[in-house]
């Protein structure tokens, strides 16, 4: 079975967990024989890991078929045709008006380089609506090029690609909603956003969500029937050996730590107050809040309000191996999401001997037993929990032990099992 999946980022270029995500899902699933992957992504940068699939940009699309040998791959790569029929939009709705008809000799083109292909920057810009349409129109043409059983795409980004290659081909299609705007917005829901999320699931075959609450504010909020959707959590990927010699405790001051994006989704203002109220307490404790977001700047104002910048540090944006010393360093975690559909993150801190705070708010919460709990707003509940696990010894030991053991077993390729149950149930169903 061979699945063209779409997506917006893989690494070692994310932004979030949504790379991430992907990435295990894809290793996850080529781990069964009879499995292969084509994953495309708007820009390919020559460096991602493709020991098992096959990795695709769609900036690397041409006007004219050929193959080039890349003596540092060893391997060849193939470009594919874009047809010259393919023309540009206004919105939405006039390019799929427009894209599906003949045009005249005066009709202006979508614009390419010098080699023929259409330029994407991949990144989450003033330009992204024009990225996503032309990411459309260049999924058409590898739909067309390309033998496969099911379509796979990843959040919004990638919805209108997975509508088109399903249009061109006929094969099934399956989306995979990691977020909705409901949880990016806090409710202030973007109406293109919203039609373009509501556009994909009401195309798919199948919908996937990374947990309940996702799939509850699908059926609600989108009026998706119930079973179309299915809930399948994400995982981890087994740490190396040389990652876990590395998870040793470097400081002798307390760590606590809050690594993530620094937006409203997240709720950064209630661990810089809930760090506020921990250091009234004791002093033998620093806070981190590692990431980078628009509401850096009011956190680095609201820590110096509270006086307490001698002990709370920024690092700014941390990715591949400096997470993972992040986390060797720190003696808690904390993820005090306001609207978090799953949440990799916690799982990287256990996996690295670290007891977790999470959120009721958050997805991962439906299934972990060993994290402590507590509602975002809930700042009393967030320090106490903080203070406790770095005071009493045996409360921090039996959540970084038990904790330990229990995202061992969530393994990305138990949730590609179920994915590839999806793909087999809507193939059956042609």
């Amino acid at each position: 079975m061979k699945v063209l999946m779409f997506g917006w980022e893989f690494p070692p270029h994310i932004s979030g967990g949504l790379g991430t995500a992907c990435y295990g899902l894809t290793k996850g699933l080529t781990g069964f024989d009879d499995m292969g992957v084509i994953f495309v992504v708007p820009k390919a940068y020559g460096d991602e890991d493709q020991s098992t699939m096959k990795l695709l940009g769609a900036n690397e699309v041409p006007v004219t078929r050929k193959q080039i040998q890349f003596s540092s791959l060893q391997s060849k790569i193939d470009y594919y045709e874009v047809e010259s029929g393919m023309i540009p939009y206004v919105d939405p709705e006039e390019f799929w008006k427009m894209s599906t008809k003949v045009v005249s000799e005066k009709t202006k083109f979508v614009e390419t380089n010098s080699e023929g292909k259409i330029n994407f920057s991949g990144r989450y810009d003033q330009n992204l609506l024009q990225e996503i349409y032309n990411y459309a129109l260049v999924a058409e043409v590898i739909a067309g090029d390309h033998e496969f059983d099911v379509i796979h795409a990843h959040d919004w980004l990638a919805y209108p690609a997975g509508i088109a290659a399903k249009r061109v081909s006929g094969k099934p299609l399956v989306i995979h909603v990691h977020a909705t705007d409901f949880d990016r917005s806090g409710g202030s829901v973007n109406p293109v956003v919203y039609n373009m999320e509501k556009e994909g699931m009401d195309a798919a075959d199948k919908i996937i969500t990374v947990s309940n609450l996702t799939r509850s504010i699908v059926i609600e909020k989108y009026n998706i029937d119930p079973a179309k959707v299915v809930t399948v959590y994400n995982a981890v990927e087994p740490l190396s050996q040389e990652e876990k010699i590395k998870l040793k405790k470097g400081v002798d001051e307390k760590i606590v730590t809050f690594l993530g994006r620094i937006t409203m989704q997240k709720g950064p203002e209630y661990f810089v107050e809930a760090a506020y109220m921990v250091l009234q307490k004791m002093n033998h404790v620093r806070f981190v809040m590692a990431g980078s977001g628009d509401m850096m700047n009011a956190m680095v104002k609201r820590a110096a309000e509270l006086k307490i910048t001698d002990r709370f540090h920024f690092t700014g944006f941390l990715k591949g191996d400096d997470v993972f010393d992040m986390f060797r360093m720190s003696d808690v975690f904390v993820m005090p999401s306001v609207s978090e559909p799953f949440g990799i993150v916690p799982l990287e801190a256990m996996q690295s001997n670290v007891p977790v705070i999470i959120s009721y708010q958050s997805g991962v919460s439906e299934i972990l037993k060993y994290a402590i709990k507590i509602d975002y707003w809930d700042i009393y509940a967030m320090a106490d929990a903080i203070y406790g696990l770095i005071n009493y010894p045996a409360l921090h030991n039996m959540f970084k032990e038990h904790g330990k053991v229990e995202v061992d077993n969530l393994l990305w390729k138990n949730s590609a099992q179920k994915v590839r149950d999806i793909y087999l149930e809507v193939i059956e169903k042609e």
